[in-house]
């Protein structure tokens, strides 16, 4: 019998496959689009091997910290988006970035997965022939121009919204029983997040129609001024809504100081007119003998007392009335 050799040898387990990478895709007549949610390293060295984009391209679709942008490399486009996401328990939105490279038979998206808007028209395409024929038959750059149309028509109840809380607001801060103090700094911040979101996409859109020209297969120049015309009215509307909320934040200010100052100046003319009554006060709680003291007063000197104060204080009333402090 054969001895064994190297005995006490330790077999190392085989290494447990691997997780499925989180990409998937749909192709229809030549054009593919590569959807990929909550991107990581791996999905990225695979986009890097089958399209051989630029590492920093790359490297920039896993960073948060990206400006919205247009690079132009040699055969493709990258892009990188900023959209507006509402948290309900904050009330204040956050913006998401998502990006995108484009060739001439292929459209790659990378995002969070919490674009609703984006994952639903994957969905409908991959549900729905009809609907990949009207979205793919005129190449990659017509693909890109339907989904930022739906994703910008999306963003409009979000003015809506933001519009009918100015009208609540604005009851709010001409309501002295109402504090609006809380609801205008809440809806500030909020559009200062709506227009850092929106105005750098505005810019990238003024560059994007004509980068485009050459991934699509017909002349979108027209689909893609109604999409500026959308972005330009999202973005003049903001300014308005900031407009009327600085107006409000002023106008809450101004009424809130008059509000005091009433305050303060009723609370002034009530010392006032007590300080005939300290003044006596002070006098009969000295430790000497005073006309009208405990010693040889009477209820006469004591009316006197309460009549000269009662004139004073009617004299100072209608001091102040004549000078129109009250």
């Amino acid at each position: 019998m054969a001895k064994l050799k190297g005995r006490n040898q330790v077999l190392k387990p085989e290494p447990p496959d691997e997780e499925p990478l989180n990409i998937e895709t749909i192709t229809w007549g030549g054009l593919t689009w590569v959807n990929i949610v909550n991107p990581t390293e791996r999905e990225t060295e695979y986009l890097a091997e089958q399209y051989h984009f630029h590492p920093l391209a790359l490297d920039d679709c896993l960073s948060r910290k990206q400006l919205p942008k247009l690079d132009v490399y040699p055969g493709y486009l990258f892009f990188v988006f900023h959209f507006p996401i509402y948290d309900k328990q904050t009330r204040i939105s956050n913006k998401r970035q998502w990006s995108a490279f484009i060739g001439e038979d292929y459209l790659v998206t990378l995002h969070t997965g919490e674009l609703r808007t984006l994952n639903a028209l994957f969905r409908d395409c991959q549900a729905n022939e009809e609907t990949r024929e009207e979205y793919f038959v005129n190449g990659s750059g017509f693909l890109l121009y339907r989904l930022l149309d739906r994703t910008i028509d999306s963003y409009f109840p979000v003015l809506d919204k933001i519009m009918s809380l100015i009208e609540d607001i604005e009851d709010d801060v001409f309501d002295e029983e109402r504090e609006a103090t809380k609801e205008l700094s809440i809806l500030r911040r909020d559009i200062i997040t709506q227009r850092a979101v929106m105005f750098p996409t505005r810019t990238v859109f003024i560059e994007m129609e004509n980068k485009l020209k050459r991934f699509r297969k017909t002349d979108v120049t027209t689909y893609y001024n109604d999409l500026m015309d959308h972005m330009n009215k999202i973005c003049e509307t903001l300014d308005e809504v900031q407009e009327i909320i600085e107006v409000f934040k002023d106008a809450d200010y101004t009424l809130a100081t008059n509000r005091i100052n009433r305050v303060t100046k009723i609370l002034t003319i009530f010392s006032a007119i007590l300080l005939p009554f300290l003044i006596v006060a002070s006098l009969y709680g000295m430790n000497v003998v005073l006309p009208g003291g405990l010693e040889g007063g009477d209820l006469g000197t004591f009316i006197v007392l309460m009549v000269i104060m009662t004139a004073m204080a009617a004299g100072m009333l209608f001091y102040f009335r004549r000078r129109r402090w009250i």
